[in-house]
């Protein structure tokens, strides 16, 4: 795991955020999610710079998030800078997902 996703697994594991369940690393068809809410059916995914070209997302990972939005599962993406700058926002967005 990445510096950003260790952070935000130590605030979301063990039912930390309104009683909600996530997995790591969670297959799901043809790909590894990087931390999954079944209950929720919410996907988080945590991206580096790798993830974007002139700011916008690549589109292998449009494609993956079409796949998983097919799939009837919510994702939102957070950058690694979002976590280490701004985890106190990304864990208020965590909240009102999982309400």
């Amino acid at each position: 795991m990445t510096e950003a996703e260790i952070v935000l697994w130590s605030r979301i594991r063990r039912n930390q955020v309104n009683g909600a369940r996530f997995y790591r690393q969670k297959p799901i068809g043809k790909y590894i999610v990087d931390f999954y809410c079944p209950a929720k059916k919410l996907v988080i995914e945590i991206d580096g710079g790798q993830h974007y070209e002139s700011g916008e997302i690549i589109p292998e990972d449009r494609e993956r998030t079409v796949f998983l939005e097919s799939q009837g599962l919510k994702v939102i993406r957070f950058t690694n800078t979002d976590i280490m700058r701004n985890l106190v926002s990304v864990i208020d967005v965590i909240v009102e997902e999982t309400r």
